[in-house]
């Protein structure tokens, strides 16, 4: 029985195994495909992580009400007919994200809190010292004085927290349109979400494009995985690939023959050409991190 149950146990860690190889083979190929391509969308995303919610087969697919409610709070980061750029794709247990432009605001490390503080302006040790003074003094005069010395400076310590109250309220108001700034700049998300753990029929790259099509036009994307020429020993540039820095990618192969740079919102993409004795090397960077590459022979 406990060798029958040992087996059960293997079988089942080996299943998982497998299955978890092959999510990271998908999401790989997935990432290959569409990191660093561009589109466009359909319609205004929001400024969040939140993003769009997508389910496909749902009637509707979009919570059209949800997605309102989303674009009310957070604002438009991504108007809808921009071009823009796919900056990752990252498969989780029961939905597909799908990034543009940074995938949205309020990820973590991202500071979202718009409060401040509220200094408040305490009793004086002089305040403190006349309410003790009054209240052991038998001198009806001289209670007299101090009660009045104590309006005084209770007034004057109203007016100055009322003061504080306002730079308060003036600095949270600052925090929000800075954070709303920051949710602008920093693009969306799609959420491509289904019932059950994803099955492998579902981690490819048209059954991604299937269900967005309605809301993203892939059309100015071009190429496929299928069509770039892996990396050879023979070509020189075997080390090169997807995760590298600019700096990496200049030991391998040299300096650029040439390069452009251009913001894509809030990001920087730079398109440089290498020239290697073998091959043409078009890569692409986002914030200094190749995203896509194309090898061909010269």
């Amino acid at each position: 029985m406990e060798t029958g149950m040992r087996g059960i146990a293997v079988a089942l860690i080996t299943t998982l195994g497998a299955c978890g190889g092959l999510a990271a083979q998908s999401e790989l190929a997935l990432k290959d495909f569409f990191e660093g391509r561009t589109v466009i969308v359909k319609l205004d995303m929001p400024g969040s992580e939140d993003g769009v919610d997508v389910w496909p087969g749902g009637q509707p697919p979009v919570d059209f009400a949800r997605y309102g409610d989303r674009i009310k709070r957070f604002g438009t980061s991504i108007s809808a007919g921009r071009s823009v750029i796919i900056t990752k794709v990252h498969l989780k247990d029961r939905h597909i994200e799908f990034q543009l432009a940074g995938g949205g605001y309020g990820t973590f490390g991202d500071n979202t809190s718009t409060t401040v503080s509220t200094p408040t302006a305490d009793k004086t040790v002089r305040e403190k010292n006349l309410e003790k003074e009054r209240s052991q003094t038998t001198d009806p005069a001289r209670k007299r004085v101090i009660g009045e010395e104590l309006d005084g400076l209770r007034k004057e310590r109203e007016r100055e927290n009322a003061r504080l109250r306002a730079m308060a309220a003036q600095a949270e108001q600052q925090a929000s349109e800075n954070l709303r700034l920051r949710r602008l700049g920093a693009g969306s998300r799609f959420n491509i979400r289904y019932q059950l753990p994803l099955r492998p029929e579902e981690i490819t790259p048209d059954r991604i494009t299937a269900a967005l099509a309605d809301y993203v036009d892939f059309s100015p994307m071009r190429g496929s995985v299928a069509e770039r020429p892996a990396p050879s020993a023979a070509s020189g540039v075997a080390g090169l690939r997807k995760g590298l820095t600019s700096d990496e990618v200049a030991s391998l192969l040299g300096r650029a023959e040439s390069s452009t740079e251009r913001m894509e919102g809030t990001l920087r993409t730079v398109q440089v050409t290498y020239l290697t004795p073998q091959n043409r090397v078009e890569a692409l960077f986002v914030e200094g991190v190749l995203v896509r590459y194309n090898i061909s022979s010269r």
